[in-house]
């Protein structure tokens, strides 16, 4: 039976993502801050998951929950890195700098640390890593500053990594997102639901079962297949326009 490790396995794609692995006749190691949803996934998945209850921008508790793992899921074939979370939506003169440094403390920081931790086992036994970055570290919008800009070092990270590790069977992929209906606006916004519920209204958005259905399709490809980089989006959403202003 292989295992996997998903990181933010509390909500959205990466309770789905755990959800789908489980199906597929994985054990996952799901990782997360809130005890109560990691009990719950433990609940109804049984002796499948395994649950890790740390911050991931905590490195003293990310390497006691890793370093207390029951035996039989020390060997890990699959690192998901799905923690990740925007703050705010200001522009950047006006953003809050706080926010900015939890988004790259989450975001980048705390991945390339778990990714560093993991790397020696994942290459002992030519395993996968996915990396879920988004579209907004490809095309700039309003108010995405440092959100996209560190989904935009995902991108190129993953790509590096991909080089670092030619020759040892580990396969390196991205998926970048577009709109997915999670709990990712209400994060973003600090609990508005409006928002949330205004964003989503009507747009037939991607689910993030969507989303976990690819890191599935990724993770089962032959070994010698690497799927470099996959973007997705809702039919209704596509590329934003260029902005001119004029005057003044």
């Amino acid at each position: 039976m292989k295992t996997a490790i998903v990181t933010g396995a509390t909500s959205g794609i990466g309770r789905a993502t755990t959800q789908a692995l489980v199906e597929a006749g994985w054990q996952v190691i799901a990782t997360g801050r809130r005890a109560d949803r990691l009990a719950a996934l433990a609940d109804r998945h049984g002796e499948r998951v395994h649950t890790a209850v740390f911050d991931i921008r905590d490195d003293a508790g990310r390497d006691a929950a890793l370093d207390a793992l029951p035996e039989r899921f020390r060997g890990i074939d699959l690192l998901v890195n799905n923690a990740g979370l925007a703050l705010g939506t200001a522009p950047a003169q006006q953003a809050d700098l706080a926010q900015w440094r939890t988004m790259i403390d989450t975001n980048v920081t705390a991945l390339v640390a778990i990714t560093h931790r993991l790397l020696p086992g994942l290459i002992a036994r030519k395993g996968a890593i996915v990396n879920i970055a988004s579209v907004a570290g490809t095309y700039p919008y309003t108010g995405g500053n440092v959100y996209g800009g560190t989904k935009a070092f995902v991108q190129q990270f993953s790509l590096n990594l991909r080089s670092d590790l030619h020759g040892t069977g580990v396969r390196v992929s991205t998926i970048d997102p577009g709109m997915v209906e999670t709990e990712f606006t209400l994060v973003r916004t600090g609990g508005d639901q409006q928002a949330s519920d205004t964003l989503y209204d009507k747009a037939e958005p991607m689910t993030a079962d969507d989303i976990a259905a690819t890191v599935l399709w990724i993770a089962t490809l032959p070994s010698h297949l690497n799927i470099n980089r996959v973007e997705l989006m809702p039919v209704s959403q596509s590329f934003a326009g260029f902005q001119v202003a004029r005057g003044g």
